[in-house]
């Protein structure tokens, strides 16, 4: 058995870029939740997608969190949620005690059907946010939704947690709507270990959340809060780790792009496989390749394969409205996302991976065809 090939783990820059600014950082004793690392974090990551101001945090559940208080979500208010994604998108809209409604899938894009929001927007007119995600580095039809929120006058927040370095018709996504968060988890395509990203066009937001994040303290020399605080804000030192992995986004996009066509060429043509969907507006950052099964072959039979030979896979997301937490709640839509969870695979998309450990994932899959 070969050594593990994972799914997706932490990549440090060969150049170590990362540890300049750790040691930095050390040299200067900020090992603070405050410091130059989480501003230049900030501002750096800020003018690479384009937003005028963002807020670095400790996690992109956390960016969520203060994007939807942001956006002025409150106990019962309505929020509609992609279905198809990780509870982490979901979860804090029930931090503010207000209610998810789940959106359906569509097959062109894998993500939020414009279709059945619109759908959604009918039957509940008083929703009060729109989260939208860009799955698996795959762009939503962002044109689409932005109309429907814009006509129902309803704030929009782009979840890009696993689409840095995607674009929709040239601009990144995470800068469509009201809001965008970004994560920096140990498996995202850039990574802090842990950490996520707030971004705005609306600067003056984007300082609230700050305030939020540092627990609402206010600018008293004793300790004053006049608000709920929250502890969200990143640590100088992560922030350090995620200015030298910036620096090599650009290399970890054309990495992951390679191992999709990389199996898009070798498995394409076996009987009942699809890959993830294209479009001419779409620049994927591919952050996991995935693919779909509709004949002999199923899901578990290739992730038991892969296993066996020591290869990390997992299944596409389990839908929220199926989760047991979530069941209790309203779903809009026809069942896109069930399907894509019964068929779908992810399959090893680590960017350190050679061509010889590529070789070893296709051969194991095609084996399953010869049975």
């Amino acid at each position: 058995m070969g050594d593990r090939i994972f799914l997706s783990s932490p990549h440090m820059s060969d150049e170590g870029y990362e540890m300049e600014y750790v040691k930095e950082a050390f040299d200067t004793n900020w090992i603070a939740p405050l410091g130059e690392n989480v501003n230049e974090f900030e501002n750096e990551l800020a003018a690479k997608v384009g937003s005028k101001a963002a807020a670095a945090l400790s996690s992109g559940t956390g960016a969520i969190h203060l994007a939807l208080r942001a956006a002025g979500v409150e106990e019962g208010d309505i929020v509609f949620c992609p279905t198809l994604t990780f509870s982490a998108t979901a979860n804090p809209i029930i931090y503010q005690n207000a209610i998810p409604v789940f959106i359906d899938s569509d097959y062109e894009t894998w993500n939020m059907c414009p279709k059945a929001l619109e759908e959604a927007f009918e039957k509940y007119p008083e929703v009060k946010a729109v989260i939208v995600v860009h799955l698996y580095g795959l762009s939503a039809d962002i044109d689409k939704i932005v109309e429907l929120c814009k006509k129902y006058n309803v704030a929009l927040i782009e979840d890009a947690a696993e689409s840095l370095g995607t674009y929709y018709k040239g601009q990144h996504t995470g800068t469509f709507g009201d809001y965008g968060i970004f994560s920096f988890n140990g498996n995202k395509i850039i990574t802090t270990s842990g950490g996520g990203m707030l971004v705005s066009n609306n600067e003056e937001r984007i300082a609230k959340t700050r305030f939020w994040a540092t627990q609402s303290r206010d600018t008293a020399r004793h300790y004053q809060h006049s608000e709920l605080g929250f502890n969200y804000r990143m640590s100088n030192v992560v922030a350090g780790i995620g200015r030298g992995q910036l620096k090599v986004l650009e290399q970890r996009v054309e990495k992951k792009r390679y191992i999709f066509d990389f199996y898009k060429r070798e498995l394409g043509g076996l009987d009942g496989v699809e890959f993830m969907p294209s479009n001419e507006w779409d620049e994927p950052n591919y952050w996991l390749s995935s693919m779909t099964l509709n004949g002999h072959v199923r899901p578990i039979d290739v992730m038991d394969a892969l296993e066996k030979e020591n290869i990390e896979s997992r299944p596409i997301w389990k839908p929220m409205h199926l989760q047991p937490y979530f069941e209790k709640y309203n779903f809009v839509g026809v069942g896109v996302s069930e399907k894509l969870f019964e068929n779908g695979v992810c399959l090893p998309s680590d960017t350190k991976i050679t061509d010889e450990d590529l070789g070893r994932v296709v051969e194991t899959i095609r084996g399953l065809w010869l049975k």
